[in-house]
């Protein structure tokens, strides 16, 4: 199913967000980071050429040649990065899946989407105004929501995961990698049957 290289430009892009910085390594808002680095691995390429304002490398997935990208941005200005790439290989919205976390969904729960709103995500915001559109699936991973309504929700999305949600969190990260190559190879609609 991976081959190292295909010649000609991207046909799809694939996003991670995440904060870039080994301080954030391992914090909910990082799952997107976590999942690129699961499908970077069992594609065989590192995820570190620094293009588009992003970490990126390129894959074949489904015979479709792949921009995995990890936008080096911060969050709240991936929009960014994920313009720069899209302008760059001309491609639709339809042809760019976005991995980010999810605090309204539990711990390990993953949920995909054709479009739609932010849902008060901050990157995902970014990008639906720099790129003029929510027409692009996504998967959520669920990080799980503060432990009562006074948490601060940016130190909530900073923190890390304790031991029991790691073990749901790396296992919902592999789901997500796998969602990303389905939505790709085999179409949306089998993907959220499969994942949702």
């Amino acid at each position: 199913m991976f081959l190292r290289k295909k010649a000609g430009p991207a046909a799809w892009i694939a996003v991670f967000l995440g904060n870039p910085g080994t301080k954030y390594n391992g914090t909910r808002h990082n799952v997107g980071f976590l999942t690129a680095g699961i499908l970077g691995k069992k594609a065989g390429i590192k995820i570190d050429r620094l293009k588009y304002k992003a970490l990126t490398g390129v894959c074949d997935l489904g015979g479709q040649k792949v921009l995995l990208m990890k936008p080096q941005t911060y969050m709240n200005l991936s929009g960014s990065a994920v313009s720069a790439a899209k302008a760059f290989f001309k491609l639709p919205l339809e042809h760019i899946v976005v991995v980010s976390d999810d605090v309204s969904l539990p711990v390990g729960k993953i949920r995909i989407r054709r479009s739609g709103s932010a849902g008060g995500h901050n990157g995902l915001k970014d990008i639906i105004e720099k790129c003029g559109g929510d027409n692009f699936p996504r998967v959520r991973i669920g990080v799980g929501a503060p432990p009562h309504p006074d948490f601060d929700m940016a130190d909530w999305v900073l923190s890390t995961f304790s031991d029991k949600e790691t073990k749901l969190i790396t296992e919902a990260a592999e789901n997500a990698a796998a969602a990303v190559e389905m939505i790709i190879s085999a179409g949306i609609e089998k993907a959220m049957s499969a994942y949702n």
